[in-house]
């Protein structure tokens, strides 16, 4: 993991349907398939990356709901050269992600959502 990266996006598996609360934005179905969530940390990446990853924790951003239900397979890590919001689009793009959860992890600026979903 490059410490001077400000941006990462984690790659999650879910291996069954699931319905799942994300705090107060709502109740959702998450099909089988992975899940790409794209965040910042402005400051030590690492421990934010870390925290993430955890799967006990108290719960403050909207990934923290999800993860417990799937596997991590991968974590990729960007620098500053585009921000949030064009890192997210990039990977949309590359992927051809559908969007699934509106709000997820974009409350903080004008996007849909930072939550990519990929079906199996």
């Amino acid at each position: 993991m490059n410490e001077d990266h400000t941006l990462y996006a984690i790659h999650l598996t879910i291996t069954e349907n699931k319905i799942i609360q994300i705090g107060k934005l709502g109740t959702f179905q998450f099909p089988i398939g992975t899940y790409i969530y794209v965040g910042s940390a402005k400051r030590n990446i690492r421990s934010r990356v870390l925290r993430h990853i955890k799967r006990e924790k108290p719960f403050r951003w909207h990934f923290d709901y999800l993860r417990p239900q799937g596997d991590i397979w991968t974590v990729e890590t960007f620098d500053d050269r585009l921000d949030e919001c064009a890192r997210y689009q990039q990977l949309k793009n590359k992927y051809r992600a559908q969007e699934l959860v509106k709000g997820f992890g974009s409350s903080d600026c004008h996007c849909s959502t930072h939550l990519l979903y990929l079906p199996d």
